[in-house]
């Protein structure tokens, strides 16, 4: 059976942020098949930026969790957040990565890009790359939802680069963006309102 434009179109509208996931375990296969995918995403040059890191080892995801809770309780305090409030989402986001199936940490490479001598060409590179790697993002997620798991993009982990580094020793160009959460979905969420195409854009 040949798949038409509306099948597609369909497919692409009922991909959901998914964050309570079944235990069952994801096959190795079916995840190098999602990053595979991933890596068919457009980039500047043709350079590739993106970098992934399954996180499987459960001491390494707790070592991580533990580690950018340090950060997350720091900014949460440095915010004036109610000691009662700061606890409860230290401990969700410690739940999140040591709890789903599944957690891959999305990074950019700066590496093998371009290199300007003047700063508006330089921020310029940078942008074109994390326009890449997160074009990568949004293919895996639909890779994963190609293959009836449900996920989540988690952007906290900008807010703990280092801390991330250092902790799963990832080589120095690596620089965290995200991190995903996969697995077979508990629920799948209703879509939430969309914005009017008339709002948000201008035919000239």
């Amino acid at each position: 059976m040949s798949t038409t434009a509306t099948d597609l179109h369909t497919f692409l509208r009922t991909r959901r942020s998914v964050r309570r996931f079944k235990s069952d375990r994801v096959p190795d296969s079916v995840i190098q098949t999602i990053l595979t995918t991933a890596t068919f995403a457009p980039s500047a040059h043709n350079r590739q930026p993106w970098r992934f890191v399954v996180v499987a080892d459960s001491s390494a995801r707790k070592r991580l969790a533990e580690a950018m809770a340090v950060d997350f309780q720091r900014d949460l305090e440095s915010d004036n957040v109610p000691p009662e409030k700061i606890q409860a989402q230290v401990t969700r986001s410690k739940e999140r990565i040591t709890s789903a199936p599944v957690a891959i940490l999305l990074c950019l490479d700066m590496s093998e890009m371009d290199s300007y001598p003047d700063k508006r060409r330089t921020k310029a590179e940078f942008r074109m790359t994390v326009q890449s790697v997160a074009a990568a993002g949004m293919q895996l997620l639909l890779a994963a939802h190609a293959e009836g798991l449900g996920g989540v993009w988690a952007c906290w982990p900008l807010f703990a680069q280092e801390t991330i580094q250092k902790t799963l020793s990832l080589p120095e160009s690596w620089e965290p963006q995200g991190m995903f959460f996969l697995g077979y979905p508990m629920n799948i969420p209703e879509a939430r309102d969309r914005k009017s195409l008339q709002d948000i854009t201008i035919t000239i």
